[in-house]
């Protein structure tokens, strides 16, 4: 495989994972294709957009013909499908698009690729990324979500993940194209969107904001860096048996309000704030509607079968997270402002 077809690769994961592609992997041409839509910023990609082996689409992984055009020009070999709409509360208010992006996007994307590999599905591999919230909601201090858990998705947008999985899973055993699949625990790391839980924060702490917790805090998730988990998909992506599927996590949970806490124990020593000094910021909310109580992947098969860990302890993980936050101000101001989504929207736009 050495023409992949990197999906949502201008978003927070997906850029990490270009980033390792082409840098590693210089005999690869890599197509980052995706939408722009807000959470998508070439600026994450400034790095590698001059690189001879990568290459740019504008498009919609819901556009049918477009996908078709692009694994025929491209002689597509390789898929790592990480463009999705992922907000939970953006699902809440609107479904549908949730419904279009997630599912009706997968299936553009694998009804393509059945088409351009028929015939020639060895050597190919679709790699379906996903998310553990597909499992629903974990009581039970000592259960753990593993690979052969059942789907028991609670929010619109875990409903159409599992969906979108299941999709994935059926072209696997209706027309034998070739995939794996992998459902990852919360990520947190550089070149987030702002409307989640950590940068979020972060920005809040900053600028003196309030911070706005869901119920008691009580939530408990389970945090990988970013870059962690792109060394996974690497690791999946290439390794892996087809039909596989693998648990992504950090081993690593958290109730949010410690989160919380610990952010801004370490935020306020950064800026050379008292200690404590923002902890008055903490603002409890209304609870979410169907907010899962706790999510705790275990990645055991992944570490037993391919040898993957995650490189950092949390701890170091967030002082990296939080440094790179702080110390690139102008990036949150401009994908706060909107600035950035301007400049390449006329830029592609007028190509």
């Amino acid at each position: 495989m050495k023409n992949i077809l990197i999906t949502g690769g201008a978003g927070f994961i997906g850029s990490h994972v270009v980033r390792l592609f082409c840098t590693k992997y210089p005999d690869y041409k890599i197509y980052n294709l995706d939408k722009l839509t807000y959470a998508g910023n070439l600026e994450n990609l400034k790095d590698v957009e001059e690189l001879a082996n990568y290459k740019f689409i504008k498009g919609d992984i819901c556009d049918l013909e477009l996908m078709r055009q692009i694994f025929a020009d491209y002689k597509i070999d390789g898929v790592i499908h990480l463009a999705a709409e992922s907000h939970v509360d953006r699902s809440i208010k609107d479904p549908f698009a949730f419904a279009m992006a997630n599912v009706m996007g997968t299936l553009s994307l694998l009804q393509a690729a059945k088409e351009a590999w028929a015939g020639t599905m060895e050597g190919k591999r679709f790699h379906h990324v996903s998310t553990d919230e597909v499992y629903g909601s974990l009581h039970n201090e000592e259960e753990f979500f593993l690979e052969t858990t059942p789907y028991d998705p609670q929010s619109p947008y875990s409903a159409s993940k599992a969906s979108s999985d299941h999709f994935v899973r059926a072209f696997g055993n209706t027309y034998g194209l070739p995939f794996v699949l992998t459902n990852c625990s919360n990520n947190y790391g550089p070149n987030q969107f702002p409307e989640k839980l950590i940068p979020l924060f972060i920005n809040n702490i900053r600028n003196g904001k309030p911070l706005p917790v869901y119920g008691k805090g009580e939530n408990v998730r389970d945090w990988l860096y970013v870059v962690d988990h792109a060394r996974a998909i690497d690791t999946i992506f290439h390794d892996a048996k087809n039909g596989e599927t693998y648990n992504v996590g950090g081993f690593n949970e958290w109730k949010n309000i410690d989160l919380i806490k610990v952010m801004i124990k370490t935020a306020d020593r950064i800026l050379g704030n008292p200690e404590g000094y923002s902890d008055k910021l903490i603002t409890y909310v209304q609870d979410r509607a169907g907010h899962d109580l706790r999510y705790a992947i275990d990645a055991t098969k992944l570490n037993k079968e391919l040898g993957w860990e995650p490189s950092l302890q949390f701890e170091e993980g967030i002082e990296k997270t939080i440094r790179w936050y702080l110390d690139n101000e102008e990036w949150m101001n401009n994908i706060t402002s909107g600035e950035y989504e301007k400049y390449y929207l006329e830029m592609y736009n007028n190509k």
